[in-house]
């Protein structure tokens, strides 16, 4: 088949060998005579596949000891009400950045469970732009300070983090695995699989082992970060084939390199698109801020919406999807997640070219 270059921004690309390995084990895992996804979750073969997955978070992304390495349902979304229902105690406050629309749907969710101080607003550039990680400070008695390190639909990506005295929290589901990050200098990550380590389905939770001392006993059992570790995310049955691809797919960022290698990658990627954008000559433009431009997901605009309604429809007929923005700013949104090679990239800014010059 003729594989389509997917510029979604997830559920994502993932690595064509990753989807192959998935499809010759589909049907009769390993021999066993029937599917992983039939199997019971307390069975060996698919023991022998979460206890793998959890090492091989903590391996690629340098987990320091001390931390538990959870799986858990509900997308990064849950997680939004689970960190401030876990970390605040009753009465309690917590410190979020509004950086864009992700960073604000986790703060309406906090504000049902306390009080929350917005160290910084990026309402006023119209999400464009990042403070300087250093001028980001927790406020006293805070139980934590949340960040949503990469914004999907305005483009914008921490390059540093801001060191606090509370625990920093941080939504890293789109660009997860993208680059080495110092998990030590945070108290709690999450990050949805669909971008950069599998599908749809489970959600990755790095959290400081210390932090479980705070989580109320009167949190509903599925709620609590602390039945998940004791349980080694087995309270329940787990999303069992989301889990077995992510294995996958870390297992490929090995091969690949490791997180630096993939960094390399992805910078590259980012580069090509970016100069496009910028030696345009102004017939595409991207508003966001240069020193905080993602790598992940690369936003810009054409000279009218009828123009990039047509970008949007010729791109698709060339092989390459998943470009429309997000529908709350419009435009055109390229995701450039691990897994998109550089061809698909280059396919791209070649595509940019050809339509840019055939408008004037």
């Amino acid at each position: 088949m003729a594989r389509v270059f997917n510029f979604s921004a997830g559920p994502a690309t993932l690595p064509l060998e990753v989807l192959q390995e998935a499809q010759r084990n589909l049907v009769d895992y390993e021999n066993c005579g029937l599917s992983l996804v039939e199997m019971s979750h307390r069975g060996k073969e698919y023991d022998k596949v979460h206890t793998r997955a959890g090492e091989l978070v903590r391996e690629v992304m340098g987990v320091p000891p001390g931390y538990a390495v959870l799986f858990l349902g509900g997308g990064a979304t849950l997680q939004f009400g689970m960190v401030p229902m876990n970390l605040m105690e009753e009465g309690g406050m917590a410190d979020y950045t509004l950086s864009g629309s992700w960073a604000k749907k986790a703060i309406s969710d906090a504000r049902k469970i306390g009080t929350v101080n917005t160290v910084y607003d990026g309402t006023d550039t119209a999400f464009t732009t990042l403070p300087d990680p250093d001028s980001v400070k927790s406020t006293a008695g805070s139980a934590y300070l949340h960040i949503t390190t990469n914004e999907t639909i305005e483009g914008v990506q921490w390059k540093q983090f801001p060191r606090t005295e509370a625990p920093l929290v941080a939504d890293m589901s789109s660009d997860i695995m993208s680059r080495p990050v110092p998990v030590e200098h945070f108290g709690l990550i999450y990050a949805g699989a669909q971008k950069n380590l599998g599908p749809a389905g489970v959600t990755v939770v790095i959290v400081r082992e210390d932090l479980l001392e705070r989580i109320p006993g009167t949190l509903p059992a599925y709620l609590s970060y602390g039945t998940h570790a004791k349980s080694d995310s087995l309270y329940n049955t787990p999303p069992v084939f989301p889990i077995y691809m992510v294995k996958l797919v870390l297992e490929w960022i090995l091969r690949e390199g490791g997180l630096s290698a993939i960094a390399d990658h992805n910078t590259r990627k980012a580069a090509m698109l970016y100069d496009a954008i910028e030696g345009s000559d102004g017939f595409y433009r991207c508003p966001v801020d240069p020193r905080f431009r993602s790598e992940m997901n690369v936003v810009f605009r054409l000279p009218s919406e009828e123009m990039e309604k047509q970008f949007i429809q010729q791109a698709a007929a060339a092989n390459m999807s998943g470009l429309k923005g997000h529908r709350s700013v419009g435009g055109v949104r390229a995701s450039i997640y691990n897994a998109m090679p550089q061809e698909g990239v280059a396919a791209l800014v070649d595509f940019m070219r050809a339509f840019a010059d055939a408008q004037s």
